[in-house]
């Protein structure tokens, strides 16, 4: 016979017996033992993995300072490119910074157009100079006019960052509702650059070598980004991220344009002037009388004579 349900304890149980308290103690004993057995033999494989020497962190030395990221267009040996290299190489030589003078066509973009390849560049310089302290990514349409400023001081030294970084400003201007933190440290600050009148001007910029920059750098180049196809490729992906993601909102110092990427006219931003540290030719054509090339010779003389003087 089967029953719908168990059938019904006596109403009169055994009388209770309670149990020796010898019983548990053991038990317990014996199992801290097993736990701290486990222990001791989950560390020990992890020893001898390796895993200590996974989890340290590198030290980085700061050796060299800074490491001077420019990246060519491919197949391009004109002379204008050359002065640009050689005006980049000077300057790191002077200072004791690496360099690392790359072509668009040296890394895999996926499809992605070429203004894309500045982001594993950096990243690229970063593997090649790990223990630099930071990396200044300089556009190939640009020269370097003051010999006399070092990155890690008129750019990113602390101090120098309290003062010249723009609080409580919108990203993207003029009216993005996320703005740059108002309490930001300077000695917090990984990642330097500025706007012109479009929005974030990522033709110049300074990142400091670490942890952070490789998550960055990473996240900057996913492919989830590259195949949104941007109008500005690169430029508003960053802007993208920017705005939308805190960890990287928290870490940015956008600082006054003429510090780092001055113009060399003012249609799309600052001015560049006697001092400033580089001058770019923004948005200038490949040929023609209005060309990066043409736009470079008033000032390739100037920048020679500066560093014959330094």
């Amino acid at each position: 016979m089967h029953y719908a349900y168990p059938p019904r304890k006596s109403s009169n149980p055994p009388p209770y017996l309670p149990r020796s308290s010898r019983i548990p103690t053991i038990r317990r004993s014996h199992l801290r033992t097993i736990a701290l057995f486990g222990a001791a033999i989950i560390v020990l494989i992890w020893l001898f993995s390796g895993g200590s020497k996974h989890s340290k962190r590198h030290a980085i030395t700061g050796k060299p300072a800074v490491v001077v990221v420019t990246v060519f267009d491919d197949n391009d040996d004109s002379v204008y490119h050359k002065n640009i290299r050689e005006n980049r190489v000077q300057y790191a030589e002077k200072h004791g910074y690496g360099t690392l003078l790359a072509k668009a066509s040296d890394y895999d973009l996926g499809g992605s157009p070429a203004s894309w390849a500045k982001v594993p560049a950096v990243r690229h310089a970063i593997t090649k100079y790990p223990d630099c302290k930071y990396i200044w990514y300089l556009d190939q349409n640009a020269f370097i006019m003051n010999p006399h400023l070092k990155v890690e001081d008129y750019v990113m030294g602390a101090s120098k960052l309290e003062s010249s970084m723009l609080k409580d400003l919108p990203v993207v201007p003029p009216d993005s509702i996320i703005k740059t933190f108002m309490h930001l440290r300077g000695e917090d600050v990984e990642f330097v650059l500025s706007q012109d009148k479009e929005g974030l001007a990522s033709g110049s910029f300074v990142i400091k070598n670490g942890e952070w920059a490789k998550f960055f750098l990473d996240t900057w180049f996913d492919p989830l980004y590259r195949s949104y196809n941007f109008q500005k490729a690169e430029t508003h992906a960053l802007e993208h991220i920017v705005q939308w993601h805190p960890t990287i909102l928290s870490k940015l110092a956008i600082i006054p344009q003429r510090i780092i990427n001055a113009y060399s006219s003012n249609d799309h931003g600052e001015q560049y002037k006697d001092g400033d540290i580089a001058v770019l030719f923004a948005r200038c054509p490949g040929t023609g009388d209005k060309s990066c090339a043409k736009e470079s010779e008033r000032f390739s003389q100037q920048w020679r004579t500066s560093f014959s003087r330094a």
